[in-house]
């Protein structure tokens, strides 16, 4: 940008009357039809709109430079005062600009909030509400090549503004010149600024209150993975938290900057406990690999003024990992579990901020995005225990009022509505490292403040301003600035904090009516986190649920993987849903390889002999820890086949294995298929089922011989003994046939028959 420092006009720079000039006569006509627009718009605009002289004016065809008021002092400036004025203009046309100037214009009154809003919303210069040309205090320009930017400086007495009531005045700086194409003096720019003015040296008789709220709020920054050593090293998605709270750093500049301003501080526990990780041992992902951090000291040293800046203050803390409270309203209310996780951000959130920061927070403030509320939304920010809902008055509109009504608003169930004021609360939301916005926000907010003091004399307000939840460095820069002006200069307006805008008088006339559901802005409806994302949260948990019972030392795994769940629902992944899927499926991912530590060891099929046997089945632990309280079941296809034993139970010391046998008994032969699972105490199945194949074969070729022999054995033995009978039978048959017809066996005792009758003696020698 080349800078050119000019010198002042006798003339007045701007005040130079449009008309032929040497050299130029060729150009007649075009300056004879310029000459008679100007008598003519003389003939239409009033004389007390055109200033002292008909013809000190010029008209505008169109706008081709931009000009910016970069630097603007006294910022609330008296009667005796000198106003410097600052700035560059920019050749925003597609032909030079020639025998330039720049002048100020005398400051015209705005006598409310919508007057302001709408002199600032205007882009074309209008002369009749543009205020009169200050003649005397302009600057010569010259030539500005197209894309090309001067700076000018002007000195103007405020006497010369012609400022009357005390109030917000305009103030415009007009560059007055020609065009290579339209070689006629013509207005080419306007810049516009404001102006607070009080000469009567009396404040407005009101006491108005304001309340800013300073954000310390980040994205996620901390992974659910930590190391499987006994130190648990935690793991950072990148190093971006180290480049913000290092010196010049956005989060560094809050806290410097936030130390010497009265707010309250609004800070998400997340941000604290990803800084005090890195206090200790940490490590960082570069791509796809892990890397010691270094960032330990720099950790200490924003932690330590933290402490110090708010320890006089009062502080805010959000939910842990600040949750989407209209995504949770909109798209996950209906998960189960969803709001569970927002009840223990709140509480984590709590213990989290008075362990790290030495204070007491109040957790009784939600802060839904943008402040844009409905009847949802309100129901899910106070299930967690807040009472208060800091919203905004672009969704809590008050149109039918004529003053700007008290932030505080009853909306139900003894609930309150703390109403940030739209326009406040978005002054700083421009790219604040370009000086002119960043001047004009300053400027505007003393203004605001004013105007709205002004309003309804003897009636006490207060009001709240409440920023986007991450400012950039230059923001928060701009943000301090304003801040201090008001405080130095601005004797209408008292700060306070956030529990004494909740606590204040509501208004009777405010709308206290929460929006309809349709009426969210669709613009933040599509922002949201999708229902599948809640679903996912919820499978996560569960298979932490599971998880954390068999475990001797749960706390090692369930603070890392339950904050990165709640980090799941964070306002930081609006506007990045592939980046807060990629998250959610390193958490689930993550969880699931940790719990596949403790697993079954594969068997290889397996051959039964016998009618009983033992099945041995292992169960290895890669974890740094013991884990108990598992029980191990295995069951049969072919249960009338082969029985099992009861069911076992396993306890495995940190990185070993356990062997467990069940005895079965085969009453078949054939393949048998088997399932070993692991069971929690609470009868859930943990991990995946190990399958494997059993040959039963109960009785073996060996044994059926045999049985074969001894079956043959006894079958010979029968048949033996059949046919003894069947001979033994036939002879008594023939023996009964030699005794003679009429005899009896006992008439037949005394023939010799080799065996001696009863009584007597049979001597074998006889």
């Amino acid at each position: 940008m080349a800078e050119v420092t000019g010198t002042t006009s006798s003339c007045g720079g701007a005040d130079r009357q449009p008309g032929p000039r040497p050299g130029r006569g060729r150009r007649l006509t075009a300056l004879l039809a310029a000459l008679l627009a100007t008598v003519l718009l003389n003939g239409l605009v009033p004389a007390s709109a055109r200033g002292t002289s008909a013809s000190s004016e010029v008209g505008t065809e169109s706008l081709t430079a931009t000009v910016s008021i970069t630097e603007q002092t006294p910022m609330a400036p008296e009667a005796d005062d000198t106003l410097s004025l600052r700035g560059t203009i920019t050749n925003e046309g597609s032909t030079a600009i020639i025998g330039s100037s720049v002048a100020a214009r005398q400051g015209v009154l705005l006598d409310s909030r919508n007057a302001i809003n709408q002199a600032m919303a205007r882009t074309e210069f209008v002369q009749e509400v543009d205020g009169t040309i200050v003649r005397g205090h302009g600057q010569d320009i010259g030539r500005i090549e197209p894309g090309m930017s001067r700076t000018f400086s002007l000195e103007v007495p405020v006497s010369a503004l012609s400022l009357g009531a005390d109030g917000v005045y305009q103030l415009g700086v007009t560059l007055t010149g020609q065009t290579e194409d339209r070689q006629w003096d013509q207005i080419l720019g306007i810049g516009r600024g404001l102006l607070p003015w009080q000469d009567s040296g009396e404040p407005p008789g009101t006491d108005t209150q304001l309340t800013v709220l300073w954000p310390l709020v980040s994205r996620t920054h901390l992974t659910a993975q930590t190391g499987a050593d006994e130190e648990q090293t935690p793991a950072f998605r990148d190093g971006s938290l180290l480049e913000e709270i290092s010196p010049g750093g956005r989060l560094h500049q809050m806290v410097t900057l936030g130390a010497e301003l009265p707010v309250t501080w609004v800070i998400d526990a997340d941000l604290l406990a990803s800084v005090d990780a890195m206090v200790e041992e940490y490590q960082v992902y570069e791509g796809d690999e892990l890397v010691a951090g270094d960032g330990q000291e720099e950790a200490r040293a924003w932690l330590s003024a933290l402490r110090e800046a708010v320890r006089e203050d009062e502080v805010v803390a959000l939910p842990f990992g600040d949750p989407d409270l209209a995504s949770l309203a909109h798209q996950g209310r209906d998960v189960q579990g969803a709001l569970r996780q927002l009840a223990v951000a709140t509480e984590t959130a709590a213990v989290t901020v008075e362990t790290v920061l030495n204070v007491k927070p109040t957790t009784d403030y939600a802060w839904p995005v943008e402040g844009a509320i409905d009847p949802s939304i309100v129901s899910v920010a106070t299930s967690a225990g807040a009472h208060h809902v800091i919203a905004r008055s672009d969704s809590l509109r008050d149109d039918s009022l004529p003053h700007t009504p008290t932030a505080a608003r009853p909306i139900g169930d003894g609930n309150t509505a703390i109403v940030a004021d739209d326009v406040l609360s978005t002054l700083f939301t421009a790219d604040m490292s370009r000086t002119g916005h960043a001047t004009l926000a300053r400027q505007r907010l003393l203004a605001e403040t004013l105007s709205i003091a002004q309003q309804e004399p003897g009636t006490a307000r207060s009001l709240l301003l409440a920023p986007q939840r991450m400012p950039t460095g230059a923001q928060a820069q701009a943000m301090a600035e304003a801040l201090r002006a008001l405080q130095e200069h601005a004797d209408w307006i008292t700060f306070a904090d956030l529990s004494s805008a909740a606590s204040a008088q509501p208004d009777p006339g405010a709308n206290q009516r929460v929006p309809r559901d349709e009426d969210y802005p669709s613009r933040l409806r599509q922002q949201e986190l999708p229902t599948s994302a809640f679903q996912t949260m919820r499978e996560t948990q569960r298979t932490l649920d599971d998880f954390k019972v068999i475990l001797t030392r749960p706390d090692r795994v369930e603070p890392p993987f339950g904050n990165a769940i709640r980090r799941e629902m964070s306002n930081s992944w609006r506007g990045h849903e592939s980046d807060a899927a990629e998250y959610r499926f390193a958490v689930q991912n993550g969880l699931e390889d940790l719990t596949g530590r403790v697993h079954l060891i594969q068997k290889s099929p397996i051959t039964l002999s016998g009618r009983s046997a033992t099945i041995p089945v292992t169960v290895e632990n890669n974890l740094v820890q013991d884990v108990k309280g598992l029980e191990l079941r295995l069951t049969s296809s072919r249960r009338l086949g082969l029985e099992v034993s009861e069911t076992q139970e396993i306890a495995v010391g940190g990185g070993h294995s356990q062997t467990v046998k069940f005895s079965t008994t085969a009453r078949a032969n054939g393949r048998t298929l088997l399932e070993a699972q692991l069971f929690t105490s609470d009868n859930k199945a943990f991990g995946e089922p190990m399958g494997f194949q059993a040959n039963v074969t109960s009785i073996t070729s060996a044994v059926l011989m045999v049985i074969a022999g001894g079956l043959l054995l006894v079958v010979l033995a029968g048949i033996r003994m059949y046919t003894q009978r069947k001979r033994a039978a036939r002879e008594r048959d023939a023996s009964d046939d030699d005794v003679p017809v009429g005899e009896s066996e006992a008439d037949t005792s005394g023939v010799n028959t080799g065996t001696p009758p009863r009584g007597e003696r049979l001597d074998s020698d006889e």
